[in-house]
């Protein structure tokens, strides 16, 4: 047996080293190549992160002029696409219809793997089409036709009317970016070490991304802004939240958005999003959800206090209270996570073939020993 300690789920574990994201959970920070995600979300632009990750450093004017324009210009996607995506029931959950359109994308061009310009350019291909993917799917899902990109949109602004039909304003545009923003990269979650993992293979990138959306399509990682969203519907009014976070804990179910597997403190993701989830319900809230949202914050808070827990909001807690302002279907809000985070997964896998080593951990043997075999007709 080896003399490596078993921890459960990796727990604490250090698989490989990365200059991409740093997370100190202790304290709520999280810096994307050293730059806070505050300080990102505030002045940077979708584009400009991306740039960020892939190459490791901002770019210039000029960089990021030309970065931009080729993304614009890799938005559409071949025809046979679409018609996977429209082959596929109508019921089809749209994590599995996005997996199975990434597989098919390795097969239109094969890249083979390793850090080279193809791949790079493999990177900007996936997060250009991602969203043409994604909103492909949503309309065909429901009996419509896709809509064709727009080059005169930014990122987050072509996505959101290749969904809806209709432009959003610069605003509603700026804000999507910076949701995007949030989400893009994470160091070592579930999925980004599954593309890693797969990479590691020397698979290609298409395959490794592919496996990348699998994981994020399970409900302990990608959903847990539906599930807040959920459990909004439940509360009733604003002082309703105190009620119900009293009974779901005395039941000892889970407050959706509450807690992280790495934070010990408030998720910086989240201060953010609650900033510009006030700044829209301002104007916009019929529901009450950010009134609602703070009572439950609240509540939860005072009840942790008491038993010397400490458990925060973390990114999913107001997430998707804002989409479903800025008029985005609950069905989506997964999709718009592996959106934002096929960047991260590229800039992964790229720095994964810059030393490549295969991932193969040991396995602590738990079962029987010693058996003898027997015939059939004696067992």
């Amino acid at each position: 047996m080896s003399a490596v300690e078993y921890s459960k789920g990796l727990d604490g574990v250090i698989a490989a080293e990365s200059k991409i994201c740093d997370i100190d959970g202790d304290l709520g920070l999280l810096s994307y190549r050293g730059y806070t995600i505050e300080d990102l979300a505030d002045n940077s632009t979708f584009a400009e992160v991306a740039w960020l990750l892939l190459y490791g450093s901002l770019p210039t004017a000029a960089e990021l002029e030309g970065f931009e324009n080729i993304l614009k210009s890799k938005r559409t996607i071949d025809a046979s696409l679409l018609g996977v995506l429209s082959s596929l029931p109508k019921s089809t959950h749209p994590m599995i219809a996005i997996q199975t359109a990434i597989a098919a994308h390795g097969s239109l061009s094969p890249v083979a793997s390793g850090r080279n310009q193809a791949n790079f350019d493999r990177a900007l291909e996936l997060i250009a089409r991602f969203p043409t993917i994604v909103a492909a799917w949503h309309r065909i899902s429901k009996g419509l036709a896709p809509l064709d990109p727009r080059s005169d949109l930014g990122h987050g602004q072509n996505f959101l009317y290749m969904v809806t039909g209709e432009v959003p304003s610069d605003e509603r545009g700026r804000i999507f970016d910076v949701c995007l923003i949030l989400h893009m990269e994470h160091s070592f979650n579930a999925s980004t070490f599954t593309g890693r993992v797969v990479a590691s293979t020397m698979a290609p990138m298409d395959a490794s991304v592919s496996a990348a959306v699998g994981a994020l399509y399970g409900p302990l990682h990608g959903g847990a802004n539906e599930g807040a969203l959920h459990m909004l519907a439940e509360v009733s009014s604003v002082e309703d939240g105190t009620r119900y976070v009293l009974s779901e804990l005395g039941a000892k179910r889970k407050i959706f958005g509450m807690g992280h597997r790495v934070y010990k403190a408030k998720d910086p993701r989240s201060y953010v999003l609650e900033k510009y989830l006030a700044q829209v319900a301002a104007t916009n809230d019929p529901k009450q959800h950010y009134a609602k949202l703070k009572t439950i914050e609240t509540a939860m808070r005072a009840e942790m206090e008491k038993t010397g827990k400490k458990i925060y909001p973390n990114v999913d807690f107001f997430s998707g209270a804002l989409y479903e302002l800025l008029g985005i279907e609950i069905s989506l809000f997964t999709p718009i996570f592996a959106v934002a985070r096929v960047a991260g997964w590229c800039a992964h896998i790229l720095e994964q073939w810059e030393d490549n080593r295969i991932f193969r951990p040991e396995c602590l043997y738990s079962g029987d020993s010693g058996k003898k075999w027997v015939p059939v007709s004696e067992r």
